[in-house]
């Protein structure tokens, strides 16, 4: 089965060169050097022709928000999806209010970002989004990077069951993106993107034969 390949990209001149180099999908954001926040959301007015999923995260820092960030979040889902974004990315380590999130982002498909790495229990937070719908968890496994993660991304692999994706996101590159595929059993890679041969490098790797 092909791997998917999602691209993170802070610009359009970077989701055009993600989409050159073979990219299946946008992950839509911007200060990606502090973990990635809210984009400008008239980028998506622009014609893409893969899908774009929008992160929907505040501010820098961690996944804990107060009450009127809870409310700011909310309504960047909202105009999200007025703007054509075709999925989710967000999360908060209030359960709750992360179901509120994934309440407020359907009918469109919801990707529970790196907040995931946080929970000190990765096994029971996993069956928790599986209950709430979540439909992918993006995870370095707890680690600094994916490759690092790979035998926790690997077991979140196995119990996940098809239930919920695993998309690994981290460290990832031409160098190490076929085995951290071949170790975990992931069906998407996630990395961020300025040019288009940083696609073709991992597109060239997975297709390399074995």
């Amino acid at each position: 089965m092909p791997i998917l390949i999602e691209a993170a990209v802070e610009s359009l001149d970077a989701a055009r060169a993600a989409v050159a180099g073979g990219a299946n999908r946008l992950e839509l954001c911007t200060d990606l050097a502090h973990g990635g926040t809210t984009p400008d959301l008239n980028l998506l007015h622009v014609q893409l022709p893969i899908p774009v999923f929008v992160l929907v995260r505040p501010r820098p820092g961690d996944f804990v928000y107060t009450d009127a960030e809870h409310r700011t979040m909310l309504g960047q889902i909202s105009r999200a999806k007025s703007a054509g974004a075709h999925g989710i990315v967000t999360g908060d380590l209030s359960l709750d209010r992360s179901r509120d999130l994934v309440a407020a982002a359907r009918p469109l498909p919801v990707t529970f970002h790196r907040a995931f790495d946080v929970f000190p229990d990765r096994s029971e937070a996993l069956e928790r989004l599986i209950e709430l719908g979540v439909e992918r968890v993006l995870t370095s496994g707890g680690a600094p990077t994916a490759p690092e993660g790979a035998e926790q991304i690997r077991q979140l692999v196995v119990q996940a069951k098809g239930r919920i994706g695993i998309l690994p996101g981290g460290g990832i590159n031409a160098h190490n993106v076929a085995r951290l595929v071949q170790e975990t059993g992931v069906q998407e890679v996630h990395f961020s993107v300025k040019d288009a041969e940083k696609v073709r490098g991992v597109v060239r790797a997975l297709n390399a034969p074995s």
